[in-house]
């Protein structure tokens, strides 16, 4: 809802607030958002290796879109890792 702006005003931190309470509590699908928001918000190795978190915790559930963004995420690390030592 915040993360789209439905019905309220688009606020990621208040999105990411949500997704981590519902996440905490093992819901699958808001492990797989929160390592959503995570991933594309703010880029850095940090938010990176958050957002791999969460989709593991997914994934381990059985979560297909979770198993999906974790393989592209592990990527993304990769490729980030990579052109930032060569900077």
């Amino acid at each position: 809802m915040y993360d789209y702006g439905e019905g309220v005003p688009q606020d990621y931190a208040e999105a990411v607030s949500w997704y981590r309470k519902a996440a905490e509590q093992g819901y699958a699908h808001a492990q797989n958002n929160l390592g959503v928001m995570y991933e594309t918000v703010r880029v850095s190795l940090k938010t990176y290796a958050e957002a791999v978190s969460w989709y593991r915790k997914a994934a381990e559930q059985g979560n297909a879109d979770a198993q999906t963004n974790l393989g592209s995420c592990t990527k993304k690390v990769r490729v980030f890792l990579k052109t930032t030592r060569k900077q």
